[in-house]
């Protein structure tokens, strides 16, 4: 491949979804060529690793994974697709997002069929690894590219598998794939299997690049089904929980339930340990100068600070802490509900910390605390979008979608608890719990100030709760 043009790729990121620079000054600094594939079967598929300086005061670089099909002459059916012109191999040539191409997508599929027999295969660089009993594959799978996704692209094979292909790309191990892969082996039922990955190697470290998994074909979104719930409620608030159909006190125990097994299994597959008071006090201030931090942009929270101080030093004078692998980013939206109970996904965790600090052992109350702010934001939402036109009618509201979330929230962590195992009192726990959800809600209100202000009214009321507790 001779050079592409930066300046072609450079207005090509800004139309995608997943690139986490819009907004921001930035240049295409590099493309490096990953892997070249090419016969007679497919279309010529170029997968580029795109390097992005940026020009404003935070600086720095990211690099992007951007697989592209190469064809000679425009191709319409996938014109939505279209990236640009190009010279390749001393010819006028053109590209389009491969993702968006059946025909070029067809390299993953056979690389990963190629695998099953040996356990990996290679094409044109590209190492595709197979996890042990993960079944067949159809080489007729035909594929489609899913919507809506921020942050990476994902590409379905029917109704079989569903292949999760890593935008923003970092050397190492990549925590979903580390985690799906010990789920899988250790027979999880609150996973999606995994049925192999892809990866490179660059300048002596491995790359992953994308990673397969089974397709659940029932599956709804958390948190969406949560937003159903509770607008089912909202719709007659004269009418109580139980009556309304509105009550996701069932669903909410079950999800903690799932969660419980989740955190003991990967208890059982990687490192897990007690810590000592230097660390429940270490937490404690990383905490208090979170808030510390945000106070500067949230003016909102000097009121309730004292009290969030307290809450934090309740933490920090703790007597240790229990540490092990956790998803690190839990949510409802990380959660799919099949006809056969809950699933979670995404195990990458923070997508803007280093895959090694992802990978370090955190409490498993942290993925708890994240889960309640999920149920209370299902709540607010909602409430935005409602209209009402007295006062007595908003206090209704207000007083039904309460109901909601705090039923919801003692569901899932009774059953959260009533599955698992902890050294902790039942006051450390409690303790320990308040401590995440306000550090949550802090960084929510951070977050929203400043970039969706009108939702900052969200966090900012749960943590006037906290505080008034």
């Amino acid at each position: 491949m001779t050079d592409i043009e930066h300046a072609l790729l450079e207005a090509y990121l800004v139309r995608t979804r997943w690139f986490g620079g819009k907004g921001r000054p930035f240049r295409v600094s590099d493309v490096r060529v990953l892997a070249e594939l090419a016969d007679a079967a497919h279309p010529d598929t170029i997968v580029c690793l795109v390097t992005v300086a940026y020009t404003d005061e935070e600086d720095g670089i990211e690099r992007y994974q951007v697989p592209l099909a190469v064809y000679d002459e425009i191709e319409d059916r996938i014109g939505h697709a279209y990236v640009g012109p190009v010279t390749h191999h001393e010819r006028p040539r053109h590209l389009y997002d491969a993702l968006h191409d059946r025909e070029a997508m067809q390299w993953w599929l056979d690389g990963f069929i190629a695998a099953e027999a040996e356990g990996t295969s290679e094409a044109a660089g590209l190492r595709f690894r197979r996890v042990s009993g993960g079944g067949a594959l159809d080489p007729e799978l035909r594929s489609s590219p899913m919507t809506g996704e921020q942050s990476n692209s994902s590409v379905r094979y029917d109704d079989v598998a569903i292949m999760k292909l890593f935008r923003k790309v970092s050397p190492g191990i990549n925590p979903d794939i580390e985690i799906h892969e010990e789920l899988t082996t250790a027979g999880s039922e609150h996973v999606a299997a995994l049925f192999g990955w892809v990866e490179t190697d660059i300048d002596g470290e491995t790359l992953q690049l994308a990673m397969l998994q089974e397709f659940l074909r029932t599956a709804a979104d958390g948190f969406e089904l949560a937003l159903g719930s509770v607008r089912t409620l909202l719709a007659d608030p004269e009418q109580s929980i139980d009556g309304s159909g509105g009550d996701f006190g069932g669903e909410a125990a079950r999800l903690g339930e799932a969660l419980a097994d989740v955190h003991r299994t990967l208890r059982e597959r990687f490192p897990a340990e007690r810590r000592g008071p230097d660390s429940a006090s270490e937490l404690g201030r990383t905490m208090t100068a979170r808030l510390d931090a945000a106070l500067r942009v949230v003016p909102e929270l000097a009121e309730i600070a004292p009290r969030l101080r307290e809450v934090y030093a309740a933490v920090a004078a703790a007597d240790g802490l229990d540490v092990q692998r956790i998803h690190g980013d839990l949510h409802l939206g990380q959660t799919l509900r099949t006809a056969h109970g809950w699933r979670i996904v995404d195990f990458e965790g923070e997508p803007g910390r280093p895959f090694a600090d992802r990978a370090l052992p955190d409490s498993p109350w942290r993925d708890v605390a994240g889960m309640l702010r999920s149920f209370d934001y299902a709540t607010g939402v909602v409430e935005m979008s409602q209209s009402s036109t007295t006062e007595q009618e908003r206090e209704l509201l207000f007083e039904r979608a309460r109901q909601w979330s705090e039923r919801a929230r003692r569901s899932f962590v009774d059953a959260y608890v009533a599955a698992g195992s902890f050294t902790e009192d039942e006051s450390a726990r409690r303790a320990l719990l308040d401590a995440y959800v306000a550090d949550k809600a802090v960084y929510e209100a951070l977050y929203e100030k400043r970039n969706r202000p009108a939702w900052a009214a969200i966090p900012l009321a749960a943590l006037a709760e906290i505080a008034s507790a």
